[in-house]
């Protein structure tokens, strides 16, 4: 029987050897994972923030482009604004019935 037990100690020896060898190379992966993650959000944050100044810049050059048409025309727009406004009145109560 002691051939049986020197088996059995040798296997657990071998299996506790492999659980660690997993355990390091799980926590190698998941530490490469996170690394990969943060580099991925500090991307898209830069890239976010030029997103949002050209969009502001966008909106702020759309902006004058409306004062300037309502100061040229303030009686066409005004107009404008009230058939829009009808028409988002017709098409919301249209939905109710």
């Amino acid at each position: 029987m002691p051939d049986a037990s020197a088996s059995v100690d040798h296997a657990a020896k071998i299996a506790a050897e492999a659980a660690a060898e997993t355990e390091r190379s799980l926590t190698d992966l998941a530490k490469r994972a996170e690394k990969a993650i943060q580099e991925g959000l500090a991307e898209l944050r830069v890239r976010s923030r030029d997103y949002a100044d050209v969009a502001g810049e966008q909106f702020d050059v759309a902006q004058k482009y409306v004062v300037d048409r309502v100061q040229e025309r303030p009686v066409a727009a005004t107009l404008t604004a009230l058939g829009v406004g009808v028409l988002i009145g017709v098409l919301i109560s249209g939905r109710r019935r």
